[in-house]
């Protein structure tokens, strides 16, 4: 009976992610069909009820899942960084005004918010730096799914990534003004912040630069744009980590640059093909079976209390600015809420901060 009941806990655990994939997959694609509701939400779902049961092979430490997903994560931020048109915050500066105030105004408030609880002040950077940051693949994927196009979608998807920007640079700062604090060694304080955060921008844009230039030698056919983009964002991230340094900025910065050399990946490459669905939906299952039920009920009201702060400054600065950025103040409502949700670049932000 011992010998059975181990054989069966072995093949749990060996089946336990791609049976969690397929079933969030096939409730994805149900509820979209069906409600028209984003794959994205069912992923999340099944993500936590694994993490809830404490699916064996689920929620523990497996070795190369973290790489994983940062390689999922790194094509979301390609592909949004690849989104952005900086020729757009020439046209209407307010945008990039606007992104910036709602950075640094989701820092403040969420650090004097956190300051009526019992909390260090470095434990308070760190959220208030995090919070700044939205989810930029939930915004790319919701809007890929529902085909969602237009000015509004467009300032969401460029404010998401100020706001990522910013979150990783307030992060890289608190984390150097914490080694200062303690160690007192000036130069480790800045080869962890500003040498990460420079490096990773130079090594984003080095093979923005370099990519387009080796595609246009060889005149590549549109799938073949896709995959040499999936792999140098691959080797992105593998040199990231082999560098200590931050594969999430230096995604970004290569899908930015990449845009600018003027090689255009079509509406139907979006999302990186049938290999992106496959890791999007294992990042989501990812994230969410990390979460852990009993801190969620320990720090219930704190976490509310951020969520409610994220959310009111996002909103409030998005209509101030609404009629000076050129839209109403009910799509700067939305706008504002469309950049509350946080989840993946959150988490493995932090997680690479360690």
């Amino acid at each position: 009976m011992p010998l059975v009941t181990t054989n069966f806990a072995f093949l749990l655990q060996a089946i336990a992610w791609p049976l969690a994939l397929l079933i969030a997959w096939f409730l994805g694609e149900w509820l979209l069909e069906r409600w028209n509701i984003p794959r994205v939400t069912s992923y999340v779902a099944v993500g936590l009820v694994g993490s809830l049961i404490n699916l064996p092979g689920l929620t523990t430490d497996i070795t190369g899942l973290p790489f994983l997903a940062n390689v999922a994560l790194a094509l979301v931020l390609f592909e949004l960084g690849y989104r952005i048109n900086l020729r757009w915050f020439r046209h209407n500066p307010w945008v990039l005004v606007l992104g910036v105030v709602e950075s640094l105004v989701t820092f403040g408030f969420v650090y004097w918010v956190s300051g009526w609880f019992s909390l260090p002040i470095e434990h308070r950077l760190i959220i208030a730096a995090l919070s700044i940051s939205a989810s930029p693949a939930g915004v790319l994927r919701v809007a890929n799914e529902l085909r969602s196009t237009g000015q509004a979608t467009e300032r969401v998807l460029h404010l998401c990534a100020i706001n990522c920007l910013f979150s990783v640079l307030a992060l890289k700062i608190v984390v150097g003004y914490w080694t200062l604090s303690t160690s007192g060694d000036l130069v480790l304080a800045a080869f962890g912040s500003v040498h990460v955060v420079g490096t990773s921008i130079a090594v984003g844009a080095l093979l923005g630069v370099v990519v387009p230039w080796l595609l246009r030698l060889r005149n590549t056919h549109e799938r073949g744009v896709t995959v040499v983009f999936a792999l140098a964002v691959l080797l992105l991230t593998t040199a990231a980590y082999g560098l200590m340094l931050s594969p999430l900025l230096a995604a970004l910065t290569f899908g930015i640059v990449a845009r600018e050399r003027r090689v255009h990946l079509t509406s139907a490459q979006r999302d990186f093909g049938t290999a992106g669905d496959l890791l999007s939906a294992f990042l989501f299952v990812y994230i969410a079976s990390l979460l852990a039920w009993v801190d969620v009920r320990t720090t219930f009201v704190l976490g509310a209390v951020l969520i409610l702060a994220r959310t009111f400054t996002k909103v409030l600065c998005n209509v101030a600015a609404a009629r000076l950025s050129g839209i109403s103040e009910r799509k700067g409502a939305l706008t504002g809420l469309a950049l509350t949700p946080m989840s993946a670049f959150a988490i493995l932000l932090l997680d690479q901060s360690r």
